[in-house]
């Protein structure tokens, strides 16, 4: 027998929908599981390989403010996919959170953020750039109340954070892992 969903209750639908759901499991159990639904994503850990730096954000992330007291997190651009593409997307997230045009995008995989919880599927790229692909100042999309602090960051000092476990968002920890198995010349002195 193949597990199976037999209902779902939507609690809250919203920006996203919460739902409950009645599930037949493959050993015939009925079990209930909680569901968030928003979308996928996607994410882009941008730098610059002549410079050897990469650029970031810094923003308010009320989940963390809730469970930890966390203020701000360091994270790769990422946003939800709205329409088309996920290649498009990241390009559009990338100019508006830190204001860089993007040519170039490596794809490093889709995954699920948290399977458990999410239907999200994050799509996540590596993108390298130049000085002279800063088109904006970045900071987020107008109205949308992002308050994002753009962050250059040397290579070295990212790849330290990761070894030391400084780095607490997944998607940002997965792209600066990605990015030194795959451009390990990056990180040479």
């Amino acid at each position: 027998m193949k597990a199976e969903i037999l209902t779902i209750r939507f609690v809250h639908e919203g920006w996203c929908r919460f739902g409950i759901a009645k599930v037949r499991l493959a050993d015939g159990a009925v079990v209930e599981r909680a569901i968030e639904d928003h979308g996928d994503a996607v994410g882009v850990l941008p730098y610059d390989p002549e410079r050897r730096v990469a650029t970031l954000v810094r923003e308010l992330r009320v989940p963390p403010l809730f469970a930890a007291g966390e203020q701000v997190q360091l994270e790769a651009p990422a946003g939800l996919i709205d329409d088309g593409a996920p290649e498009e997307n990241v390009r559009r997230e990338a100019l508006e959170e830190v204001g860089l045009r993007l040519d170039t995008l490596e794809f490093v995989g889709a995954t699920y953020s948290c399977a458990s919880l999410t239907t999200e599927k994050l799509h996540l790229y590596l993108a390298p750039y130049r000085r002279a692909d800063r088109a904006a100042d970045g900071g987020g999309a107008e109205g949308e109340h992002e308050n994002i602090r753009v962050v250059e960051m040397a290579l070295a000092d990212l790849a330290g954070m990761a070894e030391r476990a400084e780095i607490a968002d997944l998607k940002t920890l997965t792209l600066v892992l990605a990015l030194r198995v795959r451009h390990p010349e990056l990180f040479r002195a």
